[in-house]
């Protein structure tokens, strides 16, 4: 089966063509009308995140550090001595990407994986010197730049209202 699209030219003169609707910038598409999808839930939390990732990789591009591997960075931090499992489970990050991420770290000489005394199968994460160094620069960019513009935003009640909406469906759906 063959489609075929005809253009038919109309008589309207362009300017009145354009009278009563707003028309996209010259060579822009009109947008997409969302429908119910702007209403789920989901779908809007995956947009704020996308924005969110946007904005932290904006702050962090002098660093070159993603959300993942901050976060990896954090949690050796706060938890020294734990296991590579134990910090990818934390976050949510499976095994063969979290080994990437850390072979990434590793790399950088941010952090070292330490065979463990207790268990000769399992490494437990440190941050290196150079990674505590990082870590204490990257920790000053997100504060100054990144939450602070979604405190700015949000206003300091909203922000603890949302984060704590948002740790209700992560740790109860």
């Amino acid at each position: 089966m063959t489609v075929s699209k005809t253009v038919e030219k109309s008589a309207e003169k362009p300017a009145d063509a354009a009278k009563g609707r707003k028309d996209p910038p010259e060579g822009l598409p009109e947008a997409l009308q969302l429908g119910e999808l702007s209403e789920q839930l989901g779908y809007v939390l995956k947009r704020a995140q996308l924005k969110v990732f946007e904005n932290f990789l904006r702050c962090m591009a002098s660093l070159q550090l993603t959300p993942a591997q901050f976060s990896v960075l954090l949690l050796v931090e706060k938890n020294p001595g734990r296991n590579q499992t134990e910090v990818a489970s934390t976050l949510g990050i499976l095994r063969p990407n979290f080994v990437a991420l850390l072979d990434n770290l590793e790399s950088r000489d941010l952090c070292a994986r330490i065979r463990s005394t207790n268990d000769r199968r399992s490494h437990i994460l440190v941050l290196t010197d150079k990674g505590k160094a990082v870590l204490a620069r990257a920790k000053k960019l997100v504060a100054t730049k990144h939450e602070s513009r979604l405190n700015e935003l949000l206003g300091q009640a909203n922000r603890e209202a949302l984060i704590g909406m948002l740790s209700k469906i992560a740790n109860e759906f």
